[in-house]
């Protein structure tokens, strides 16, 4: 049985890989993203049963203690965190998940310390590349949670000679980790390269805006995994580094998607300084132009949407702060029984965090064959005959598309000014996260609808059901 142990474990480290990588791929899609889950958690589970069975564990009554208070923080966020704060969610776990990589080589250098055990180079690599990783993801995660959450300001936080003092602590860093590995019991360097690590991590996120915040968690998301991974090379587990290298490589692919959604490279990203969480006025005519935009009331917009033959639904990130989901599902449906062809457009980087509109419309039970990617429904804008808008701002803006100046230009965006008519549902005439007005709002063929998206949408169906 002694024998068999170590084997069994490594064959169900195959096996849990395996359901990772399953789960993963049916993630490439809202319409198995539920069912790759499960997989995956499954997955896990069979991870955490193997490591547990593991000789060299050998307090139970604490990670049994760990996994009941763990379990039961998990639960009670799952039930109690709204669709709307998930990006500041996820922004959590991926800084939880960084601690916890970072605290397992922390753990290791204290017990090879206590011990006097000699500290091998690559043992050493991998602790000082874990507390690198974890670390900037900690407290990065951190920063990003705080600015969603509107704890710090969402525009960028910039100051004299930041990137040179930047590039002065990761040169300190080097230096750090180069003295541990010819004085690895060095304490205070040690701990010296860890407060590093966090004030990095800090001052890596708050020169990034609001705009920007989906390829932030998709990459701070990444940095998790390979924090993951490099932690598994410290205590030499499979599963750990598999599993980070995983969620690191799959975290990366995501980066690279989103960037391309915004037609920026990642350094532009980072180190632009661009974006921000936009002005705030509640009036039907921006403070910053004399333009004149065309005000409907709902039982305009109603009619409107009624007696079209297709409408496009484009969602973004007011319709989830309103939590309108719902109400625009019950819209969809009421214009359907009334003949209108309804499909949904989905902006890669709409909402804060990889995929938010399509978490927000599968919690609304929306058909997942309704819900078109920007490069299969900008084709069909020019045979549609409503676009409606719902808290979307620089997504559809057409300066992105026609303005040489414009600071978003170039980023590809879903051509709603090519629609028939055009309906924007919005509170006022703020400015979206990238901070720069948008043209759409004053285009003759554009209709504001201004209030709260759920209520307004509220109102279109009751109207609608009148017509």
């Amino acid at each position: 049985m002694s024998d068999f142990l170590p084997t069994g474990i490594q064959l169900t480290y195959l096996v849990a890989a395996s359901l990772f990588i399953l789960g993963l791929k049916k993630l490439g899609s809202p319409a198995t993203a539920r069912n790759g889950n499960v997989i995956a958690a499954v997955g896990m589970l069979l991870a955490i049963a193997a490591t547990l069975l593991n000789q060299q564990v050998l307090n139970y009554q604490m990670i049994l203690l760990g996994l009941a208070i763990g379990s039961a923080i998990g639960a009670v966020a799952a039930y109690t965190v709204q669709m709307t704060q998930m990006p500041q969610m996820v922004g959590l776990l991926n800084g939880l998940g960084g601690s916890a990589s970072a605290l397992v080589a922390v753990a290791e250098f204290w017990r090879l310390l206590e011990t006097s055990q000699p500290i091998g180079l690559d043992v050493n690599i991998s602790m000082l590349l874990d507390v690198f990783i974890g670390g900037i993801t900690f407290t990065g995660s951190t920063v990003a949670f705080a600015k969603l959450q509107g704890i710090l300001k969402g525009t960028p936080i910039t100051y004299p000679l930041q990137q040179p003092f930047n590039i002065l602590l990761l040169v300190a860093y080097i230096v750090g980790s180069g003295f541990l590995i010819v004085d690895p019991y060095n304490l205070p360097v040690f701990l010296g390269v860890v407060g590093v690590s966090l004030l990095l991590g800090v001052l890596f996120v708050i020169p990034i805006g609001g705009g920007d915040m989906p390829v932030v968690i998709s990459l701070l998301n990444s940095l998790s995994g390979l924090a993951a991974a490099a932690a598994g090379f410290v205590v030499m587990n499979n599963m750990l580094i598999i599993a980070g290298a995983l969620v690191g490589a799959s975290g990366l692919i995501l980066t690279q998607i989103m960037c391309k959604a915004m037609n920026r490279s990642l350094f532009s990203v980072l180190f632009s300084a661009f974006g921000t969480d936009g002005g705030g006025g509640a009036g039907a005519t921006g403070g910053a132009t004399d333009q004149v935009v065309r005000s409907i009331d709902p039982e305009e917009g109603a009619m409107m949407l009624g007696y079209a033959r297709s409408v496009v639904i484009v969602p973004g990130y007011g319709m989830a702060v309103a939590q309108a989901q719902h109400g625009v599902r019950e819209l969809a449906d009421q214009l359907e029984r009334m003949g209108v062809d309804v499909k949904y457009a989905i902006h890669p980087v709409a909402g804060r965090m990889p995929g938010h509109m399509n978490v927000l419309l599968a919690e609304a039970n929306v058909p997942y064959e309704q819900l078109y990617d920007m490069e299969d429904v900008n084709p069909q804008f020019e045979q549609t005959d409503v676009a409606l808008i719902i808290g979307a701002n620089d997504v559809v803006n057409p300066a992105a598309r026609s303005d040489k100046n414009s600071p978003i230009y170039g980023m590809p965006i879903l051509e709603v000014d090519r629609a028939k008519q055009t309906i924007v549902i919005k509170r006022g005439m703020s400015k979206g996260f990238a901070g720069v007005d948008n043209s759409l709002f004053y285009k003759d063929k554009t209709s504001m609808l201004f209030g709260s998206a759920k209520d307004m949408v509220g109102k279109l169906v009751s109207e609608v059901k009148q017509l």
